[in-house]
């Protein structure tokens, strides 16, 4: 079987068996079949779930990772696992790059990273705790790209995602008759409030930054009751680090206003923070040199920008040393990613990984 073959042949089988992070027990055990079968040396851990491949021999490492969990959302009226953010794909390439380096004379290790809960924003974290970047010099990672971004055929040599954070919030009022507005605080009215403040947040509009409630519970079975607590919740990006740390003040000082002005008591904790990306120019470069010798100048895209964020960058974070850049794939992805009916060119998947292949040859 060629290679192009047996990725497609990965890509199935994860994408038929997808599992939510922090429970990907099956897609580890098969990660680990497969490198049975491959006769490559890894381990898994008896606490998480995940793996760690490694191959070559010398001094130098050099890693490549590959998220490996799946959403949890309603697909055509059934709520279940689905890989629509393509981290089916992900690992398919990743494991592609691996049959085509294994037989190869290798001068440096290369280390395979299958990491579980990007979803949650903090499976890059348990990697690294559990030695993951010990003496790596070079991290890759790769992802496909809505075709709104890029389309199939062409691979970018870095992708600078944005900084994301949830805010969760619970608003304690008073509950009154509907008849009697006046003896209650109505916690419908401080949801509005903070909708309407989140919209009022400006900064220069040259760097994109968004904040928007996307959950809201209140109010019970009877519709008479004016209800005094509801729970909310905020999604908050901005495309840099530095202005993620002047929202988050923002937001911060509003909420307290807010809830003086209403004399309710708000309790908020920020949750799954994801930083936004450090990419390094040397390992850009690198890639987009490999991109260039796999498929051509003309299938070379400049580094893509986007608002969305990836525990990736958590890596660098943790080891600012680290070179880093993550690969975007052009795959004529539509809908959307996280789309529950998402769906790609299969194609772009042998492409994904020669070009990831020759980029870790080249490091």
């Amino acid at each position: 079987m060629d290679n192009e073959t047996k990725i497609l042949e990965y890509f199935d089988h994860f994408h038929a068996h997808p599992e939510v992070s922090w429970k990907e027990v099956q897609t580890t055990k098969k990660l680990a079949d497969i490198m049975e079968e491959l006769q490559i040396k890894h381990h898994i851990f008896n606490d998480v779930t995940g793996l760690i491949a490694e191959i070559g021999e010398g001094d130098q490492v050099v890693a490549v990772r590959a998220d490996i969990d799946a959403l949890w959302q309603e697909v055509r009226g059934k709520v279940q696992a689905n890989h629509s953010c393509g981290h089916d794909a992900n690992m398919a390439m990743v494991l592609g790059a691996l049959l085509y380096l294994k037989d190869e004379t290798l001068t440096k290790r290369i280390r395979f990273i299958f990491q579980p809960a990007e979803e949650k924003g903090n499976g890059s974290l348990a990697m690294i705790e559990r030695g993951a970047l010990e003496d790596v010099t070079h991290l890759y990672g790769v992802h496909l790209r809505p075709m709104e971004e890029m389309p199939f055929g062409k691979v970018a040599p870095a992708i600078y995602h944005g900084s994301g954070i949830f805010l969760k919030g619970k608003i304690s009022g008073v509950d009154a008759h509907g008849a009697r507005p006046h003896q209650g605080k109505n916690a419908i009215d401080v949801v509005a409030a903070i909708h309407q403040f989140v919209k009022s947040i400006y900064f220069s509009p040259f760097e994109s930054y968004s904040a928007k409630l996307t959950n809201i519970q209140a109010g019970g079975g009877s519709l008479n009751i004016i209800p005094g607590s509801a729970d909310f919740a905020l999604d908050v990006r901005s495309q840099s680090n530095s202005l993620m740390a002047e929202l988050r003040k923002r937001i911060d000082a509003g909420l307290e206003s807010i809830a003086a002005l209403h004399d309710v008591e708000i309790e908020w904790e920020w949750d799954d923070y994801t930083p936004a990306a450090e990419v390094s120019e040397e390992a850009m470069q690198i890639a987009d040199a490999a991109i260039r010798s796999v498929i051509g100048d003309k299938n070379t895209s400049a580094p893509i920008e986007t608002t969305g964020a990836d525990d990736f960058h958590f890596y660098t974070i943790k080891k600012p040393e680290l070179k880093a850049a993550m690969l975007g794939v052009g795959a004529d992805l539509a809908p959307g990613l996280h789309h529950p009916d998402m769906a790609f060119n299969r194609d772009a998947l042998d492409i994904g990984a020669r070009v990831l292949a020759e980029t870790l040859r080249r490091t």
